[in-house]
């Protein structure tokens, strides 16, 4: 595998001539780093290409410019012992058939829209159904399977990537032609933010999120039902039997949905026995209320026995909670099958079906006006 690895003083790379957005910060001792290596090939032949994110505490992100995959998270534990906590897959070949979105952006539309079919401004529009009579998170090659251009860049606390993509009006059946910037960045304070942008030239719906699968004990090591999780979420969206939202906004007090405390992912999700969602937690949780673009608080998950905690704030109203109840050991890497419960999702979005229900916060995006959204994962030991 070609590896470059962008390692440098910063007067070696003045006397060099070499651009310095792509040079470490210098801290003290201790170093920032973007290595950037072949991860491999598509079928078509595209170079896949990944870049290593490493901040001075040695937090390593590892990010494929293959549907902006975020690969690897290493993170350590309260013994300071550094362990991938992201779900992954080994090859490019893998993630383009298997598709299980693992770590991958996701548009234009996060989540399902019913009947793969929506009206706007008059029109009707028909999107490919690639989840029963349903369309999910973008299509038959959304977001995750594009290559998006990645320009690396440092601060004084921070390294990151900036990756932009450009869907053509009528892609995946989507009006507009969408110009979409994702700001990866990895600061020293081990914050982790996703920053979204997007803009279009006609009318379409949009929903970007990205769909990492959690589990701070290691990614490959057993189920994460005994991780401790609240959430800011006083209320659910109940599904039909094909996970679409019925309308209704139920609240979460006193359900098997009310992590409004913290407690064990698994401790009530028995109490979860409709057939869709495979006795698990497939749902999307309402955010307490707030403005439109404030920042506040998501989830808090926390692997008890190696202290590793995951505090996620976000300017999304919504997030959907997903534990891997499909999984069934049929996906696999580095020798590890991902069973049931292998890992969750905690996809900070606007509501599934968004643009087929009118009581929801509207998911339009017209010309002239900005789509920002922005997701912080902050790190830490307890």
């Amino acid at each position: 595998m070609k590896k470059i690895v962008v390692l440098f003083s910063l007067s070696f790379a003045i006397l060099l001539g070499i651009n310095l957005n792509f040079v470490l910060a210098q801290n003290s001792s201790k170093t920032m780093s973007i290595e950037k290596s072949e991860f491999g090939k598509t079928a078509a032949g595209e170079t896949v290409e990944m870049y290593a994110l490493k901040n001075v505490n040695g937090l390593t992100v590892k990010v494929l410019n293959f549907g902006g995959v975020i690969w690897s998270f290493e993170v350590p534990d309260k013994d300071g012992k550094f362990v991938n906590v992201s779900a992954n897959l080994e090859t490019v070949g893998e993630y383009e058939k298997v598709r299980p979105f693992f770590g991958s952006l996701i548009g234009r539309y996060g989540n399902r829209i019913a009947k793969g079919k929506f009206t706007l401004d008059g029109k009707e529009y028909t999107l490919p159904t690639n989840n029963g009579k349903n369309a999910l998170h973008g299509g038959l090659k959304g977001f995750d399977q594009k290559i998006w251009d990645v320009e690396p860049f440092t601060t004084d606390n921070s390294v990151g990537l900036k990756l932009s993509y450009v869907s053509k009006d009528g892609e995946e059946g989507y009006p507009g032609t969408l110009r979409t910037t994702v700001v990866y960045k990895l600061d020293n304070n081990n914050d982790w933010t996703m920053d979204y942008i997007a803009t279009t030239d006609k009318a379409t719906v949009l929903n970007l999120t990205n769909h990492t699968f959690w589990n701070l004990a290691g990614a490959q090591s057993g189920t994460i039902l005994e991780h401790e999780l609240t959430m800011g979420a006083d209320r659910v969206l109940p599904t039909d039997d094909g996970l679409i939202p019925t309308g209704e906004i139920r609240k979460v007090e006193g359900t098997a949905f009310d992590f409004l405390t913290m407690h064990k992912v698994g401790s009530r999700i028995s109490q979860i026995t409709e057939p869709q969602f495979a006795g698990g937690y497939d749902h999307c949780f309402v955010l307490k209320e707030k403005k439109p673009g404030e920042m506040s608080f998501c989830a808090k998950l926390r692997d008890p026995k190696s202290g590793r905690t995951m505090t996620v704030k976000t300017t999304e109203p919504a997030v959907q909670l997903y534990t891997g109840n499909f999984f069934n050991g049929s996906t696999g890497a580095f020798g590890y099958k991902y069973e049931k419960y292998s890992a969750l999702c905690l996809e900070t979005q606007h509501y599934p079906d968004s643009p087929n229900q009118p009581k929801f916060p509207s998911t339009v995006l017209k010309p002239g006006e900005t789509y920002r959204h922005t997701t912080v994962h902050s790190f830490s030991v307890e």
